[in-house]
Formats: C-alpha cells, sequence, structure tokens
C-alpha cells in the first residue's frame, strides 16, 4: 500500500476515535453510566457544553500550533491524549474528573482535525484531494459504527467500563501507527524559516485572508453549522414527539444515517475530483435542502428515512469538502491551516447559535416544523455562496512538486 494512501487511512481512524468515540460515545453510553455513578441529566448538558468550549477552544489552539510545530506532530500528540484520556474514563469513579476528560475527547478532535489540511497538502496529490478529505471526514461515522457494536454488547451486562477500554485500546493502535508511518513520511520534518522569510509570509497570509474567498468559506461554515447541528439535535424530538412516530422507526432512520455516512465520503469525494468541489457542494447543499422539505411537507410513510439518507449523503462528505477547497486555493498548507482553524471555530459557534435558536423557535410555534423551514432556506443561501467561489487552482505545479517529495 502507498504511504500517502496509509496516511490517509491512519487520519481517517483518528477522526473515528477522536469524534466517534471521544464525543459521541459518552452519548451511547449515558443511560448506563448514570446507573452506575449516580448523575443527574442536567450534568449531561453541561458536559455537552463544555465539550463545546473545549472544541473551540482547541480549534484556535490548533490554528495557533500547527504552523509552529508541524501538522505531523500535532496529530500524533492529539492521537495520544485521546487514548489516554479513554483510558482514563474507565478507570475513575469521579464524575467531574469524567467530565473533564470528555472534554479534553472534545478538544482532540479539532486538534486532530485542523491540521489535516496541512498534512493532506503535504502528502495527497492535489487531484485527488477531495476523495482523500471525504474519507477522513466520514471517519465519525465509522466510529460511531464501531461504538453501535460494543455497546449492546457489554452495556446491558453493566460492563460499559469495557466499552471504553476496547476503544481505548484501539486508539493506542491508532496512535503507535500514525507514529511510524509519520516518521517514515517525514512528516515530523518542521523546516524552520529565518525572521526575514517568516514576517514575509505573515504579511502575505494577512493579506491573503482579506480574498473574498476566505470571507465566503468562513460565512458558509457557520451556516454549516448552524443549519447542520439542529437538524441532528431535533431530529428524534420532531420524529417521535409531534410526528409519532416509535423508537424502533427512529433507530432505523439514524442507522440508515450512520451506514450511509460510512461511504457518502469517500463516494462524493472522489465526484467531487471529477466534477470539482464546487459542483459537489452545490450537491450537497440541495440534498440538505430536500432532506429538510420533506419533514416540511410530507413527513409520513418511508419518507422520514428517505430524509435520513439525503442528509447522510450531505453531512458526512460536506466537512471533507470544504477543506479540500481550501487546501487547493490557499498558497500555503500554512495559510490553509489558519483559514480552516478560523472555519471550524465558526463553525462551532454557529452549531450553538443555532441550537439555541432553534430551541426558541419550536418553543414559541409549538411545532418543529419552522426550524426545518430555516434549514432548508439556509441550504438554499449556502448554494448560493458556493456559486460565488472562484473555481479551484489549478494544481499541476503541486502535483509535480509532490511526486519529487514522494520520490
Amino acid at each position: 500500500m502507498r504511504i500517502n494512501a496509509l496516511i490517509v487511512l491512519l487520519l481517517t481512524g483518528l477522526v473515528a476515535a477522536t469524534f466517534g468515540f471521544g464525543i459521541y460515545l459518552f452519548a451511547q453510553l449515558v443511560p448506563d453510566m448514570r446507573a452506575s455513578l449516580g448523575f443527574d441529566i442536567a450534568y449531561v448538558g453541561t458536559i455537552t457544553a463544555s465539550g463545546q468550549f473545549g472544541f473551540l477552544l482547541c480549534a484556535l489552539l490548533a490554528a495557533w500550533i500547527t504552523p509552529r510545530v508541524g501538522g505531523g506532530w500535532v496529530i500524533f500528540g492529539s492521537g495520544v491524549v485521546c487514548a489516554v484520556a479513554l483510558l482514563l474514563i474507565p478507570l475513575t469513579h469521579n464524575i467531574l474528573l469524567i467530565g473533564a476528560l470528555l472534554t479534553v475527547l472534545a478538544g482532540t478532535a479539532a486538534t486532530v482535525f485542523v491540521p489535516m489540511v496541512d498534512v493532506i497538502s503535504r502528502t495527497v496529490a492535489y487531484k485527488s484531494r477531495g476523495m482523500a478529505m471525504g474519507l477522513v471526514s466520514s471517519g465519525t461515522s465509522y466510529g460511531v459504527f464501531i461504538n453501535s457494536l460494543l455497546v449492546p454488547l457489554y452495556a446491558p451486562q453493566g460492563e460499559w467500563r469495557m466499552v471504553w477500554w476496547i476503544v481505548g485500546l484501539i486508539t493506542v493502535a491508532l496512535a503507535v501507527g500514525v507514529m511510524v508511518v509519520f516518521k517514515r513520511a517525514r512528516l515530523f520534518v518542521h523546516e524552520k524559516v529565518s525572521a526575514p522569510e517568516a514576517e514575509q509570509t505573515a504579511q502575505a497570509g494577512k493579506a491573503a485572508l482579506k480574498q473574498p474567498w476566505v470571507l465566503t468559506v468562513w460565512t458558509m461554515n457557520f451556516l454549516l453549522g448552524f443549519s447542520t447541528f439542529p437538524f441532528q439535535n431535533y431530529l428524534s424530538s420532531y420524529l417521535r414527539s409531534e410526528l409519532n412516530f416509535d423508537v424502533t422507526y427512529t433507530a432505523h432512520i439514524w442507522a440508515s444515517v450512520g451506514f450511509v455516512g460510512m461511504f457518502a465520503g469517500l463516494a462524493v469525494g472522489g465526484l467531487s475530483d471529477r466534477i470539482g468541489l464546487r459542483a459537489a457542494m452545490v450537491l450537497v447543499y440541495a440534498c440538505v435542502g430536500a432532506a429538510a422539505l420533506i419533514f416540511v411537507v410530507h413527513p409520513v410513510g418511508y419518507w422520514p428515512l428517505a430524509a435520513g439518507v439525503l442528509f447522510a449523503v450531505a453531512f458526512y462528505p460536506i466537512f471533507g469538502l470544504i477543506p479540500a477547497y481550501v487546501s487547493k486555493m490557499a498558497g500555503s498548507a500554512t495559510l490553509a491551516v489558519t483559514i480552516f482553524g478560523v472555519a471550524n471555530i465558526l463553525q462551532g459557534v454557529g452549531g450553538m447559535i443555532g441550537n439555541f435558536c432553534g430551541g426558541l423557535l419550536a418553543s414559541f410555534n409549538g411545532s418543529f416544523v419552522g426550524v426545518y423551514v430555516a434549514i432548508g432556506m439556509v441550504a438554499v443561501v449556502l448554494a448560493m455562496l458556493t456559486l460565488r467561489l472562484p473555481k479551484e487552482a489549478r494544481g499541476l505545479e503541486q502535483d509535480n512538486a509532490l511526486a519529487c517529495v514522494n520520490g
């Protein structure tokens, strides 16, 4: 297996660990951990909010530290911290410490994902970055899938700690793999630049950050968080409390979202390398809009299941398409990391505001229909913003340089 393909697989695995295990496993084990440790549901909300804060803070940290030490070191260090935190959770009975560890885990999700742009830019051919980032962005669904296999196996017997042990050991193996492969690919080598060169690069970076396409990308990331996060967070409530679907059918919809998400990133990412990233992004936003429209106009029978599939086709790939676009448009990997770091922060802020506004709107109207109307409208705005983006820069020179580096 070529080393750059192995790097992409390892990055996908770390996304599965930091997002799938680090963020979403706790949500699946809440009933079992509450029964064992005795914390109330209000504490779950506190942990969720703390995790969001940890992600935003570490996204800012990753954007600052990656140009200074290199994306390889940041990703490897994040993998190690994630593995340690996962293994510490089953060792403690202190709910405050568990909350702190879960906040750290949410932070590692940011410090793994933001430097991806740097590593992908250095190892993956320009023409294949859409597929690579699409696969990496689907890593979350693989982690959630592993959770869905382990939780029913151990949690009913009261052995929820065993689940944390297993995913922790999986993450240790991934961190070791990253150490070996990154060292072989020279991703731990960070070239230092002279003071005049650093000043020149900084000035060029400041000028680049004022370009219209950068501001458009940041706006898109904010709107993505504002729309897609509430789509998920209020889905079960809408299906069960308002549309009166049972638990089983709701679970089937979530299962379809996870299953489709395991393949959507790679498929849509590969398509983007053929038709262009802008066209792929418009397709994705059309899927979000169509899913929201179904929940507004005709949420009966199998149509909610179809909406879930459409949402999965959009949700997992889009978080790979945007960084792929940034990596192609930015003049350097350092600038790409800075742009993408800010984009992640705005995405998180958008998600927080979107969830808050969605809750207010549903409470005011007594229905979630207005929430999905708003999501559909935001999807239209996102498609319009995408059409304003310039076409990706030609990457022949980058590919030739990358070929020389890879030997």
